[in-house]
């Protein structure tokens, strides 16, 4: 039930806005992607970042139809994680568009039919979203040979300026994905825009910042070590998965005052990790 509720939310509002003139966010109440454009000598590559949900890969489509003309295809998909709601599309993205998918090699496991993640813990916040997370997905999927590891030195193939960061915490080998001429982050789940947790606050996307879902979240001590190695990159917009992007000034306050409250306004009050 609970995931035929989120595939059902992410239906409702789907959008797509240049955040800035090379980076096209895709917006699915639920979760969000995005697309690097102007790649290439001729300015005419694009790769994806993150794929949506199981019922995301239409929009995707269509909108890379609209936007970057038909026919169009990625030089490559990256993978944030292997959480359902980022992978959700891949399979059928990639085989589509015959692309290679990257991903952190801690995260290799996830997608290669190796390695579940646990069960959601639906006793994390007292929200609707996560009373139903215990059914959403947490089983792995198998990519195969499509799946590649990202370099060990932080670059990301087909993406020059731009460098992985590991922000573990919400999942082992979560990673950010960062542009230092501009400041721009993809900050995955390393921390939200929304509480995700709360159907409410999904549906209105009301701000406030906020630590990554608690529900699939396994180790909150790597989680708020990640906001600060976010802190520390000095980013000047933020694009998060769940959420609305926040930037300049505004950006850096709340992530501070994040990172001093983390414990009380992030972390679980019944226990640390789950399990």
């Amino acid at each position: 039930m609970g995931n035929m509720l989120v595939e059902a939310l992410s239906t409702l509002t789907r959008t797509k806005c240049w955040v800035r003139k090379d980076i096209l966010l895709l917006e699915f109440t639920v979760s969000n992607a995005c697309i690097i454009s102007g790649l290439g000598k001729q300015k005419d590559q694009w790769v994806l970042v993150d794929t949506g949900l199981e019922n995301s890969g239409d929009f995707i489509r269509h909108v890379v139809e609209d936007e970057l003309g038909l026919g169009k295809k990625p030089e490559a998909i990256i993978l944030t994680h292997g959480h359902f709601d980022h992978v959700g599309s891949v399979f059928e993205l990639a085989t589509h568009w015959d692309v290679p998918v990257y991903i952190h090699p801690l995260e290799l496991p996830y997608v290669t039919g190796k390695k579940d993640y646990p069960l959601a813990d639906t006793e994390v916040d007292d929200g609707w979203i996560a009373k139903l997370s215990k059914s959403f997905p947490h089983t792995s999927i198998d990519l195969g040979d499509r799946v590649h590891p990202l370099p060990e030195d932080g670059t990301i193939p087909h993406l020059p300026e731009w460098r992985f960061i590991l922000v573990p915490g919400h999942t082992e080998g979560q990673i950010a994905l960062f542009r230092e001429r501009d400041g721009v982050l993809i900050a995955s789940d390393a921390f939200t825009t929304v509480k995700q947790e709360s159907l409410m606050s999904v549906l209105s996307q009301h701000e406030t910042v906020s630590g990554p879902p608690k529900y699939f979240t396994t180790n909150w001590e790597e989680a708020k070590k990640s906001i600060q190695k976010i802190i520390d990159l000095n980013p000047q917009l933020a694009i998060v998965s769940h959420g609305q992007p926040i930037e300049g000034e505004e950006l850096r306050n709340r992530l501070q005052e994040l990172m001093n409250h983390f414990d009380e306004v992030a972390k679980p009050h019944h226990k640390k990790t789950v399990e």
